[in-house]
């Protein structure tokens, strides 16, 4: 593996943080304080993005994105995380590469919009009693009179309000396992307007402030078989194809939220003055930096390896959920230390750091719990002696 960055993808860092710097930060407050994110400001923002060729960037070149490798895609990622996540995911889209897995004519209908910029995607997998555990799952669908109908309702549900359509996950039958009956999942496209199916407003989120979830409910909602993303009983395995980068998706984001929290401490260290001399040269504070870093690039390797063994087809379920554990963890840790450093002023929303500090308590439990990467890692490392 080599280390240093070739020069294209310094050229993306360097094109990536200055459009983040000059046309994200100066948002940030507004959004922040409002919780709101106009359509016009997305629209904006939007259309300099594809300018720039950064919208959509996260897709193949034959489909109109810009076909990175892996690695290079998750430095794209660390460089947008550092801005407010609702002005970076949703005015710099990068559509859900699940829709990849779509027929030509599910592309056409439902891939392409997206990147162009002419609509959202969203993922509607968790319900009030099926978080991680989407086995749980109970909204339905079952076959009648050549359809689907739909039937259950969905939540925590992110920018489903200005979303053209939703991938939806819906129980679909059950099966019999050696560790008992098993819900078989289908994925389906319901487009915004389909009769039986509504969104509603969601619940309002300390992190990510102006990125919004809602609320989905599906009412006798039908749908034609052709509106089936994949094979019918088989949406797990769709799910678990396409969205596993996900995990590493949270982590490089994650990574640019530290370096830019780290950042402001290092300057405050290096310019506040208490009991003659600068805060830096008390070990009381730079200890705290020194050990910022450290977590800080100890997460980046792991996020940055996985990338490498994804696309060399070597990475396993244990990569990912340790760069995802070690990027949203330590993400929290130096978030709170730079406050910390900063003593009151941190958390004033003059300075970026009391977002940061908010945004980083949900790293740790979407795109699977903490706990749940734990589960993953240990199970791998059972298995090794059988256990």
């Amino acid at each position: 593996m080599n280390f240093g960055l070739s020069e294209e993808q310094a050229l993306i860092v360097e094109t990536t943080r200055a459009f983040v710097e000059n046309e994200l930060y100066p948002h940030e407050q507004t959004v922040e304080r409002s919780g709101h994110l106009p359509m016009e400001l997305i629209r904006e923002v939007q259309k300099k993005a594809i300018a720039a060729g950064l919208y959509a960037a996260n897709m193949p070149a034959e489909v109109g994105g810009a076909g990175l490798d892996t690695p290079t895609w998750l430095l794209y990622e660390k460089e947008l995380g550092r801005a407010n996540y609702a002005l970076h995911w949703t005015c710099v889209a990068r559509p859900s590469n699940i829709l990849l897995a779509g027929t030509d004519a599910q592309k056409e209908k439902y891939l392409y919009p997206c990147i162009r910029g002419e609509t959202w995607d969203c993922l509607a997998m968790t319900e009030p009693g099926a978080g991680s555990d989407l086995r749980g799952m109970k909204a339905s669908a079952v076959e009648k009179g050549g359809d689907w109908v739909l039937n259950g309702t969905k939540h925590f549900i992110s920018h489903a309000d200005i979303a053209g359509f939703a991938i939806v996950f819906m129980a679909t039958g059950e099966e019999e396992t050696p560790r008992g009956n098993r819900k078989k999942i289908t994925a389906f496209f319901v487009d915004k307007g389909t009769p039986g199916f509504t969104v509603r407003d969601g619940y309002r989120n300390v992190s990510h402030r102006g990125y919004t979830n809602s609320v989905l409910e599906f009412d006798d909602c039908r749908l034609p078989k052709d509106q089936v993303l994949g094979e019918v009983h088989r949406g797990f395995e769709v799910a678990n194809s396409w969205l596993g980068a996900t995990r590493l998706q949270v982590g490089a984001t994650c990574l640019g939220r530290a370096d830019r929290a780290l950042a402001h401490a290092i300057d405050y260290a290096a310019q506040r003055e208490q009991f003659g001399q600068r805060i830096g040269k008390f070990q009381g504070v730079s200890f705290k930096l020194a050990d910022m870093a450290t977590e800080l690039k100890a997460a980046e390797l792991m996020v940055m390896e996985a990338g490498w063994k994804y696309d060399a087809g070597t990475v396993t379920d244990q990569d990912m959920a340790m760069a995802k554990l070690k990027a949203t963890e330590m993400l929290a840790f130096v978030a709170d230390e730079a406050i910390q450093i900063h003593g009151g002023m941190g958390l004033m929303d003059d300075l970026p750091l009391e977002r940061i500090w908010r945004d980083a308590r949900v790293e740790r439990i979407w795109e699977g719990t903490s706990e749940i990467q734990r589960h993953i890692i240990s199970r791998a490392l059972l298995r090794t002696v059988g256990g």
